[in-house]
């Protein structure tokens, strides 16, 4: 049987714990100053037509945009 969410409560327990989006668990890092990190896109397939300096360049990460991180930080909100 489950517990009654007022028993939850009492112990300390809130509810409805929030939910992780996994898609974006996988995809994103937060830093420790809070900035969210992102691995560039374009850099999976069909990479004979993109020059040497183009596929080095998308494999540095970078920060997600700040009108993004809001809604990323929803999204992942125990990273």
């Amino acid at each position: 049987m489950l517990p009654c969410v007022a028993h939850l409560e009492r112990k300390g327990i809130q509810m409805p714990k929030m939910k992780t989006n996994r898609g974006a668990a996988k995809r994103f890092d937060v830093t420790a100053s809070g900035k969210v990190k992102r691995k560039k896109a374009f850099h999976s397939h069909i990479l004979t037509k993109k020059s040497t300096k183009r596929k080095r360049g998308l494999r540095q990460g970078t920060y997600v945009a700040p009108q993004d991180v809001p809604t990323i930080k929803r999204m992942i909100p125990y990273k």
